[in-house]
């Protein structure tokens, strides 16, 4: 018996669905490391709750997201436990798709979630996911390797300077990337940190009034610069 289709949300998210009584659950979740790690749980969750199976779905990003849309729009069912990112969450609370997280028990600290997380996974106030990780934008690079380059990372780095030090750490010939940067079309394969990117760059997806603002130059350099960046000194098969 599976649980009847009632979402609630977590964070880079999942969307539950409940019921009193199940012999199995069903749990669509991508296959990224923290829901691999996700997985190890099963152990404890089966030992407080023998009667209950948990069969797991494990699905590239994009496959993911096209799959659990479609099931809970259409009240498919297909799966119990669906993970889902900031990106869902407000959409499908204001589609009625999510309950909000009212009470979450006392063992649960909602003011511990960091407040720019707990935004995201909010609509009018209210809670409508908790969050398993969370995401933000930043640079790591190997010390060694800018070292070689002679350069210096700066406590404020530009993309000017990230352009420099992509072009002098860059060796094909011993299998060295200069960057590594998502070529794959998709939400989460490059879309979200395109965006943060095109911030910097001063650009906007929407004016007032919703009016498209991707014909901006702003775009045009951002997308430049990406494209600039991913082909001599991403890795190889990224494009």
């Amino acid at each position: 018996m599976k649980f009847r289709t009632l979402a609630l949300g977590l964070c880079t998210a999942s969307a539950f669905a409940l019921a009193a009584h199940a012999e199995s659950i069903t749990i669509a979740t991508v296959n990224n490391g923290d829901m691999i790690r996700m997985q190890q749980l099963t152990d404890d969750f089966t030992q407080k709750n023998p009667d209950i199976q948990l069969n797991w779905v494990t699905l590239e990003e994009n496959v993911l997201r096209e799959r659990v849309t479609t099931d809970i729009a259409t009240r498919g069912g297909q799966y119990d436990v669906m993970t889902i990112g900031t990106y869902e969450v407000p959409i499908w609370a204001k589609q009625d798709w999510l309950l909000p997280l009212d009470n979450l028990g006392e063992d649960y600290d909602v003011g511990d979630i960091i407040p720019a997380i707990a935004g995201g996974l909010s609509v009018d106030g209210k809670l409508y996911a908790a969050p398993f990780y969370g995401e933000s934008s930043f640079v790591m690079y190997r010390k060694d390797l800018m070292e070689k380059a002679g350069l210096t990372m700066p406590d404020a780095p530009t993309w000017d300077f990230i352009k420099e030090a992509a072009e002098k750490m860059t060796d094909r010939a011993n299998g060295v990337n200069g960057v590594c940067l998502r070529g794959k079309a998709g939400w989460g394969e490059n879309m979200a940190f395109l965006t943060a990117m095109s911030n910097s760059f001063g650009a906007r997806w929407f004016a007032e009034q919703w009016k498209p603002k991707l014909d901006q130059p702003e775009w045009k350099e951002t997308r430049q610069f990406y494209g600039a960046r991913l082909k001599p000194n991403g890795p190889r098969g990224a494009f």
